[in-house]
């Protein structure tokens, strides 16, 4: 927050960088805190919440993407680019980040700032921290420590300049706390992936995986007059799609065809392609997917009784 310089949320993958990542990480930054804490046994306060009325954005791809355009403009929020080549209109977010990779820099396991700098120090053998551990540490590193210390640029704590932004001060009247986002869900979903797909006879196809609901039945009958369909998928969940309905104008949740399958992630789903085509498997059927996920989930779980 430009403001403040309070961190409002984040995201931490170990994927690269996405139209996933980003919708997560701006969730994160507009939902309230309270739940998300708790869940994660986390004793701390993180007081910030609600929907920015602009977000200022460096030109990578995954900020020119289809879902962060829509999904803000379904939301009122302005996406601003930092001009191409002028790094110090980054100034701002460039500082927090290197104060917090100074912060990360000291764990053990850090791989630092460059191979010159991490010379010959074993990274991978002094490596200590889960992934989500680290979320953990990274949490209380921002609303402990980060948020409290006094910042140089604004002579105050983040959290006190914040709340004297909400809540106002002796020269200053507050803006209020923002409203709450309350169907958390239905937010997220207007920031995941989009894809593009006709409407079969038998409901939608994915991926080689088929997804269907007597909720489509009206549209099947009449799919004819439809184009492609606007659907959102988790890629941390793929066992249901979400289709906007080119009628009402609300996403429909569609599952598997054939309910009884596992919940997957896409990157599962990815693995088992990848194992079938080095098994010389060039046909991929629903079947044979699910058969090569869950041997690769035996896989993992032997490995893991043994180390």
């Amino acid at each position: 927050d430009v403001f403040s310089r309070c961190i409002t949320g984040f995201c931490l993958s170990l994927e690269a960088p996405s139209a996933v990542s980003v919708g997560l990480c701006l969730s994160h930054s507009i939902f309230d805190k309270e739940s998300w804490l708790v869940e994660r046994k986390i004793n701390t306060s993180w007081p910030i919440w609600g929907k920015p009325d602009c977000i200022y954005v460096d030109n990578a791809s995954e900020f020119h993407s289809e879902a962060l355009q829509r999904g803000c403009d379904t939301h009122g929020i302005r996406i601003e680019f930092r001009p191409i080549g002028q790094a110090h209109f980054g100034g701002i977010v460039e500082r927090v980040i290197g104060t917090m990779m100074q912060l990360i820099h000291q764990l053990p396991g850090t791989t630092f700032s460059n191979s010159e700098e991490r010379n010959e120090y074993p990274s991978e053998k002094k490596a200590i921290l889960t992934l989500t551990e680290l979320e953990h540490w990274l949490t209380v590193a921002i609303a402990d420590y980060y948020h409290q210390k006094i910042h140089s640029g604004i002579s105050l704590p983040p959290i006190e300049k914040y709340k004297s932004g909400i809540l106002g001060d002796e020269t200053h009247k507050g803006c209020g706390y923002p409203a709450r986002i309350q169907n958390k869900k239905a937010f997220l979903i207007d920031f995941l992936p989009i894809e593009r797909r006709t409407l079969q006879r038998h409901g939608f196809m994915l991926d080689h995986i088929a997804y269907y609901s007597n909720a489509l039945s009206p549209m099947i009958a009449n799919r004819k007059k439809y184009a492609s369909f606007i659907i959102r998928r988790d890629p941390r969940d793929i066992s249901r799609i979400y289709v906007l309905d080119p009628e009402s104008h609300s996403y429909l949740e569609i599952p598997y065809r054939s309910i009884s399958r596992p919940i997957v992630t896409l990157w599962e789903h990815r693995q088992a392609l990848c194992y079938l085509r080095d098994k010389g498997i060039e046909k991929k059927d629903e079947n044979l997917i699910f058969q090569a996920i869950d041997k690769l989930r035996e896989i993992t779980n032997d490995a893991s009784k043994k180390s």
